[in-house]
């Protein structure tokens, strides 16, 4: 018997996909999104039925690591000695885009959930050094992360 899937986790594998193709294609994000559910939503057959319950989670990761993909990418290549990031593979990638933007800007998901997430990920999508190889960067960045995260920016303060 196949166990579902949680929400949170398909719109993590739907992102992983959009992201994957925006780099293949060099789509725009709304572009890419629209793409993806009109190719594989499919009402009929429930295997690829999109649950509309998981689509603003999955448009958030997708939108917000576009928003800030170079500070993303910046802490990617600061963390992974022997890699350039071009060089690694694009589901890799991108799943480390997920995970890190989660880590950033998502204070209500706990850091070691993206994490566990985003091992999982690659153990799915990826190669068989997937989960390790990403584990491996976002521990090297966890106290890092948690750090930032004790210290948040200051908000602005808002206008009366």
């Amino acid at each position: 018997m196949k166990l579902k899937l949680s929400r949170r986790r398909r719109s993590r594998e739907i992102a992983l996909q959009i992201l994957y193709a925006m780099e293949l294609s060099e789509t725009p994000p709304e572009d890419a999104i629209e793409l993806y559910y009109k190719l594989f939503d499919d009402e009929e057959d429930m295997d690829f039925d999109i649950p509309m319950d998981v689509r603003p989670f999955a448009e958030d990761l997708v939108q917000g690591v576009e928003l800030h993909q170079a500070e993303i990418d910046e802490l990617i290549t600061s963390s992974s000695q022997h890699w350039r990031l071009y060089r690694m593979p694009v589901v890799d990638r991108n799943i480390l885009r997920i995970a890190l933007y989660e880590m950033l800007y998502r204070p209500d998901i706990p850091l070691k959930v993206s994490i566990n997430e985003a091992v999982e990920l690659g153990k799915t999508f990826g190669s068989q050094d997937s989960g390790a190889f990403i584990n491996g960067i976002l521990d090297h960045l966890l106290p890092i992360l948690q750090e930032k995260n004790r210290n948040p920016a200051p908000k602005e303060q808002e206008s009366s």
